[in-house]
């Protein structure tokens, strides 16, 4: 799944100059009579107005469109919220997010605080960070809706928090994504590596046979950030505590540094030497099918069955997690402040946290997304929405993460960006 960040910061800080007119629509969630103890709420009333003023409209969903199968769940959920609410439900397929956090800042700029073009926005990281610090987004709205309790907030923190900031209600949670790595079990009778030291040798002993997209896509930089981190384990806590504190003109340099000798060793292990790199995680897909791989990546675990059962991999290929600790994130859909349709767009982020939804979402054939949704807190008609039969066997075994680790501070998104563009050529 792949959700990528332009530098955005100078253009917004020239760009925003007056008050922001934020919109703060809250509602209340109400109570379906199958659904868990949890989603009964304290006032219905409001929630059906929400209903009623949200039926019957258009709502343009600005979502990354590079993949056909999400873009195929897409088009389910909106056939969905059709029959259910009479909302056209359209997606407007992204190449990058920052596009609609662009058009938002435009729309600001051009005080359109009321008719804007973006509804509903597929988003996490660092788009959310440069949104929420500029009040960009509606807030005090996702904690309330309906399904929302069956992510067990008290007792999930994940749902709350995106790259370690406080979502405030600015965020309905999606899906949940893990950093998994795939092989061809013809080409590699064993995993390859279970950390990054041993990636490196592997890597080594077999050059050519691995490689990461550049950034700025989403999944090279996660890749990126996983090596951050984990080049970081031994350092004193000072060190590793900046990871958690934006990037500045002080601490860039001390906390980057490892990651660039790292890289310098790695890449002249890689596909082409490490002189080219692709363009995505679809093309390192591709690149594994046609044999020119052995090793690929993703942050999506069932999103590697799925791609089996496509028969865009092979059946050959097995999954595995790293064991020195494994990158994880959720993804999240916003609602810009100044949407022409709020309430609809609340409906639309209602029902894809609906049980029915998210188990339609994670099944293999269909996306392979991970469910956010807390299995204890759900019915037992619930829960059988999700059981699924015997494991494909390029399925990530179960129990395989052994150790998550969580997400730096955004901002080194951009710092990592320019270091990388700097070091190894922009045009590569």
């Amino acid at each position: 799944m792949a959700q990528r960040l332009t530098v955005l910061n100078v253009a917004l800080k020239r760009a925003l100059g007056g008050t922001l007119l934020a919109l703060a629509f809250a509602s209340h969630a109400h109570s379906a009579p199958s659904t868990a103890n949890k989603v009964a709420a304290s006032q219905p009333m409001h929630w059906q107005q929400i209903e009623a003023l949200g039926k019957n409209n258009d709502v343009y969903f600005y979502a990354w469109g590079g993949d056909a199968q999400i873009n195929a769940y897409i088009q389910w959920a909106a056939q969905q919220v059709k029959t259910k609410y009479n909302i056209n439900l359209v997606h407007v397929k992204l190449s990058d997010t920052s596009e609609a956090v662009s058009r938002v800042l435009a729309e600001k700029s051009a005080r359109n605080n009321s008719q804007g073009s973006v509804d509903l926005i597929w988003i996490n990281g660092a788009n959310f960070a440069t949104m929420s610090e500029h009040s960009l987004l509606l807030t005090a709205w996702a904690n309330k809706l309906p399904y929302f309790a069956l992510t067990d907030p008290e007792n999930n923190p994940a749902v709350n928090f995106d790259f370690g900031i406080a979502t405030q209600g600015m965020e309905a949670p999606w899906g949940q994504a893990v950093l998994t790595f795939y092989y061809d079990s013809l080409a590699i009778t064993h995993t390859p590596s279970s950390t990054l030291d041993e990636l490196l040798n592997w890597s080594t002993q077999v050059p050519g046979r691995f490689s990461y997209p550049k950034p700025p896509d989403f999944l090279g930089m996660s890749f990126l950030k996983y090596a951050l981190v984990m080049l970081h384990q031994d350092s004193d806590q000072q060190t590793q505590a900046q990871l958690n504190l934006p990037a500045s003109a002080q601490n860039t340099a001390q906390v980057l540094n490892p990651l660039w000798t790292f890289l310098n060793k790695l890449h002249p292990t890689l596909w082409r030497s490490g002189q080219h790199f692709m363009q995505s995680g679809a093309q390192m897909r591709r690149l594994v099918d046609d044999t020119e791989l052995s090793l690929g990546f993703t942050f999506s675990a069932p999103e590697v069955p799925a791609a089996v059962q496509r028969f865009d991999l092979p059946q050959s290929i097995r999954s595995y997690a790293m064991q020195d600790g494994s990158l994880s994130n959720t993804h999240f859909v916003a609602i810009p402040y100044n949407a022409s349709h709020p309430q609809s767009a609340q409906l639309i982020a209602n029902f894809l946290l609906s049980p029915r939804a998210q188990a339609h979402k994670q099944q293999a054939s269909v996306w392979g997304d991970s469910s956010v949704l807390i299995q204890s807190t759900l019915t037992p008609e619930q829960q059988a929405l999700f059981k699924r039969q015997t494991p494909h066997p390029s399925a990530l075994p179960f129990n395989s993460i052994k150790r998550t680790l969580s997400e730096p501070h955004p901002s080194w998104v951009n710092a990592i960006m320019l270091g990388w563009q700097t070091r190894y050529g922009v045009t590569r």
